[in-house]
């Protein structure tokens, strides 16, 4: 790991989660990561856009909560099962890193009409498409038209989300959901124990729908451990998760 700065407090803004509460990161800037010194610092807290890493230091507030799941034990829940026969039909593939002008432009679309935000494509450059460290893209097409797309880290004991953009014209196929369960089985698939959803908070509702993926784990700010807790799904299926029906395993 080649490691720019050390970790230091940013400056206070405006919380995007939760009203009238105060943002400070600790964060740093690195680079040439290995798989083994990304999962350590996932383990941590720690999450990362690009060559910055940040995890929250927010004076008096830790709703912001790392959450993972263990992946050899997720069963989707019954809302979940919909979704993936709802999205069978969508082609999904996993590979390098690889830039095109699509990806670009699905960002654009999605930032603009989900959040009401113009993003550059240099910020997009250099937050996606500047890996530090081992990086997947996973690609969500239909008849050739490309509906969404994950970046993801590669960590030795999982794989992390980075970000996810979609279309917002398909938004009743609900990939959001989809992408989430097809990069679980990703995981699973490449032997790999967990899978690191990012920060879920408390109040917030639109960071909600990443505890409905269970059993999941919360990391702790105080002891530094994972803790396992969220609902049980609606109905454990026995056996190992496939993400549709006749899935081998294989796109």
């Amino acid at each position: 790991m080649i490691l720019y700065t050390r970790p230091e407090l940013s400056p206070p803004m405006p919380c995007p989660y939760l009203p009238d509460k105060v943002l400070v990161y600790s964060t740093f800037y690195a680079d040439c990561l290995d798989s083994r010194e990304l999962s350590r610092l996932l383990s941590s807290g720690w999450r990362k856009f690009g060559h910055s890493f940040f995890r929250p230091a927010c004076p008096g507030c830790r709703a912001c909560i790392p959450l993972r799941v263990p992946v050899a034990r997720f069963r989707p829940s019954r809302s979940q099962e919909r979704v993936l026969r709802r999205c069978a039909h969508v082609r999904v593939t996993f590979g390098p890193l690889r830039y095109e002008n699509a990806l670009f432009d699905l960002y654009h679309t999605h930032s603009k009409v989900r959040f009401g935000q113009e993003h550059s494509f240099e910020d997009f450059a250099a937050s996606l498409h500047a890996p530090s460290c081992p990086t997947l893209l996973s690609r969500y097409e239909e008849d050739g038209r490309l509906l969404g797309a994950g970046y993801l880290d590669i960590g030795s004991d999982g794989l992390s989300s980075v970000y996810f953009i979609y279309d917002p014209a398909v938004s009743h196929l609900s990939l959001g959901t989809f992408s989430v369960l097809r990069e679980i089985a990703e995981t699973a698939r490449l032997g790999l124990p967990y899978y690191y959803l990012g920060y879920v908070v408390a109040g917030c509702e639109r960071m909600a729908y990443k505890a409905r993926f269970s059993p999941h784990q919360l990391f702790n700010w105080d002891d530094g451990l994972w803790h396992e807790t969220g609902m049980e799904p609606e109905h454990p299926a026995p056996g190992t998760f496939q993400p549709f029906p006749g899935w081998t395993g294989r796109d």
